[in-house]
């Protein structure tokens, strides 16, 4: 009987299928396939599923102590090159298989009931089920080069589902603004592929790593060759990973739909960097300066995301900072050499973070109702207020995600953000006292967060508040526009249930990963596990998760004065107060401003003069040769009389001259 691992080929495979029948039919029978929404939602939904059960299997396989499983074909060959292909079952590979599945599934269920009046609900379920699988097939791939087709897919997709709702400016803009920046970043990755083929002829991770090493050593590589195509292939990881600088396109990606935003940020297109950079940890482990400069700009980006939270808000780009800033921890994690604990930060990220993107789908759902389509009003949290009476399921899920990303134990963000500062502080005391900080900051926005959208007073109503949001973002408004107020209500069972769903893992899962006895890194690394236990002291976690536990609890309790008890005016008393950093956190470090006007309108600029070049020189080189050839036609036109004793006459005349020439140089 042949094993889960044996068939793993098919968890990629079902959904592409199921992508591809349905697109070709959205192709070819367009009205016939949309009257047949339901049916093909759940024929894709099967085919996810089934890969979730499949991932599952694998998964208990690799927990019982299954070996790793790689089979390869080959692809291509020419003399003594050889490139294959195929896939590979690891358990870093069977969790993220798992998790992978079990988010894609839920948000599907979810967009059952978010998209349900959508006219293109075929084509969003058809997108879903491709990002699905090309997500499954990155991490399946055993080699680098299979992973940059599957790490291309996936960007395809991702631009696909953020421009959804293209005849919206802001929806394509978005996509444009999602694909640009990570071309960016793939360049780089496709420049470090190809370096390091060419330096150790090889695509495998542990061949590279291997050949790498020997070559630097030997002498045959330099050192500055070897960082550098090390660092090439990271930029890759930046940018899907939204890491500074390339972090801009993920907070504007929140354009597209809300089930979208949660896959992307909690286990696809962003999850994807990170395990990339788990899966080349043996290259990087090599060259500790790489290690550096990962955990510089994780620890960046992980206080700029926070930062730009505090001053959100719309409700879904406060949580998209969330995500950059968290991700941000993920990288300091892997710079600081612990791939481990990295991972099973992104473990518990997925989980809290998809139900708290769920949860605002849910609110935005439901401020539709009031406010009306507009998705400046239906975000923005100063219409908000007062949702947790009218939407309980909503808003307890969306506190257990607060307390969970805040760091508070028992609940699974406590366990891996504390394990992660655990080992910055023994790596990079500096690196970990941002850290520290972006810690105490994450509780506060999160909370801000939850106190603006469920607590106090309804705000929805208000008709001047709405009208001079959408004056103070540019919207025309008129009397006419005024939105027939509806009733807010709790979200129907396929919303609902998914986040209950996930509000479990958000507070059990946590507990795979205790310092002092941790399951998931010994099942990720079982010499490494054992050591780490060995090496635990109480003496060294108390104090620093004492400390990390108190800096949250300071953070909450300043948003609870400030939001739910409002017996502090943050406004008059730090905002105005420190007016230009609090404009700078505003205007999100004026990064996109800077790449507006270097990048944009150079880019532009240069354009433009390219064209000035191209219309002035090469038009006119062309034109030149035009003239002439049209002037010498007119000339050589009167020689022609068709007469042979002319011609005769023109071929002696030449040889004379000729003759003549000859002469002269000979003498």
């Amino acid at each position: 009987m042949l094993s889960a691992a044996e068939i793993a080929w098919l968890i990629p495979l079902l959904p592409l299928v199921g992508a591809v029948v349905s697109g070709l039919g959205l192709i070819s029978f367009n009205r016939a396939m949309n009257r047949l929404r339901k049916p093909i939602a759940i024929t894709l939904l099967a085919c996810v599923g089934a890969s979730a059960v499949l991932s599952y299997a694998v998964l208990v396989e690799q927990v019982s102590g299954a070996p790793t499983i790689e089979h390869l074909f080959v692809w291509a060959s020419a003399g003594d090159f050889i490139l294959p292909m195929g896939y590979v079952i690891d358990p870093l590979g069977a969790v993220m298989l798992a998790l992978v599945t079990t988010i894609a599934l839920l948000v599907m269920i979810y967009s059952h009931g978010y998209m349900a009046h959508d006219e293109g609900y075929v084509r969003f379920f058809t997108y879903l089920a491709l990002f699905s699988s090309s997500m499954l097939g990155l991490i399946i791939s055993p080699n680098l080069l299979e992973i940059y087709v599957f790490w291309e897919l996936v960007g395809m997709c991702s631009y696909l589902l953020v421009g959804f709702w293209y005849d919206r400016d802001g929806a394509a803009h978005a996509a444009q603004k999602a694909f640009v920046v990570n071309r960016v970043g793939d360049f780089g990755l496709l420049l470090g592929i190809l370096g390091l083929f060419w330096a150790t002829g090889s695509f495998d991770f542990n061949g590279i790593a291997i050949g790498l090493s020997d070559g630097v050593s030997s002498g045959n590589i330099p050192m500055w060759a070897a960082l550098t195509l090390c660092f090439l292939v990271f930029m890759g990881p930046m940018a899907k990973s939204a890491q500074f600088p390339l972090h801009v396109w993920l907070p504007d990606a929140m354009e597209g739909p809300t089930p979208i935003s949660a896959l992307i940020h909690a286990a696809t297109m962003v999850a994807a960097g990170v395990f990339l950079v788990a899966r080349l940890e043996p290259l990087y482990s090599q060259f500790p300066f790489i290690g550096l400069l990962i955990a510089i700009f994780g620890t960046i980006t992980c206080f700029l995301g926070a930062s730009i939270a505090l001053t959100q808000m719309d409700l879904k780009k406060g949580l998209a900072y969330s995500t950059v800033s968290q991700l941000g921890y993920m990288m300091l994690a892997m710079g600081c050499g612990a791939p481990i604990a990295g991972m099973f930060h992104l473990v518990t990220h997925a989980c809290f973070k998809a139900m708290l993107f769920l949860g605002s789908g849910s609110v935005i759902h439901a401020m539709e109702e009031v406010v009306g389509h507009e998705p400046i009003l239906a975000q923005d949290m100063r219409l908000m207020g007062g949702l947790r009476k009218k939407m309980p399921i909503t808003s307890i899920t969306f506190l257990i995600g607060c307390i969970a990303i805040s760091g508070i134990p028992p609940l699974a963000g406590f366990w891996s953000k504390d394990e992660i500062l655990g080992h910055a502080f023994n790596a990079f005391p500096i690196l970990w006292g941002v850290g520290f900080l972006t810690a105490g900051m994450t509780a506060f926005y999160m909370f801000r967060l939850y106190f603006l959208t469920f607590e106090g007073s309804f705000r929805g109503e208000d008709q001047d508040l709405q009208k001079e949001l959408l004056i103070a973002a540019g919207k025309e408004v008129e009397d006419s526009e005024a939105h027939e107020t509806g009733e807010i209500h709790e979200s129907t069972w396929s919303m609902s249930a998914p986040l209950v769903v996930l509000a479990i893992p958000s507070v059990l899962i946590g507990f795979l990963g205790t310092p002092w006895n941790s399951a998931f890194a010994k099942f990720l690394n079982l010499d490494e596990a054992l050591e780490t236990a060995a090496k635990f002291s109480w003496g060294e976690f108390l104090p620093l998760a004492l400390a990390s536990v108190a800096i949250s609890i300071a953070g909450i309790s300043l948003a609870t004065l400030a939001y739910y008890l409002n017996r502090i005016n943050l406004k008059s008393s730090v905002a105005d107060r420190f007016s230009k950093i609090n404009n700078f956190f505003a205007n999100k470090w004026y990064l996109d401003d800077i790449n507006e006007k270097i990048f944009v309108k150079g880019s532009r600029k240069l354009a433009k003069e390219v064209l000035e070049v191209d219309a002035k020189v090469v038009d006119g080189v062309v034109n030149l040769t035009g003239l002439l050839t049209l002037g010498s036609g007119e000339g050589l036109k009167y020689f022609e009389t068709g007469r042979a004793q002319f011609y005769a006459l023109i071929v002696f005349g030449g040889v004379i001259a000729l003759v003549a020439l000859f002469g002269v140089l000979g003498s």
